[in-house]
């Protein structure tokens, strides 16, 4: 693993998969909804955005054909 970042909380590797790990000053790793708040203010991640629904008036049409 590749070290990308070292703060006074907190380190950061990256992995050879390209994924990140996150090392507390504890030396615990942090996972889950904790790890994802850390890397998304290093902007090494984006959040994914949800799909749009579709719209109900464009099934209704196809029904109707």
């Amino acid at each position: 693993m590749q070290q990308i970042k070292q703060t006074a909380d907190y380190t950061i590797f990256k992995k050879k998969s390209g994924r990140y790990a996150v090392k507390a000053k504890n030396k615990q790793w942090v996972h889950a909804a904790e790890k994802t708040q850390i890397l998304l203010a290093e902007a090494l991640i984006t959040q994914a955005r949800p799909k749009p629904a579709p719209e109900p008036a464009a099934e209704g049409e196809a029904a109707a054909s």
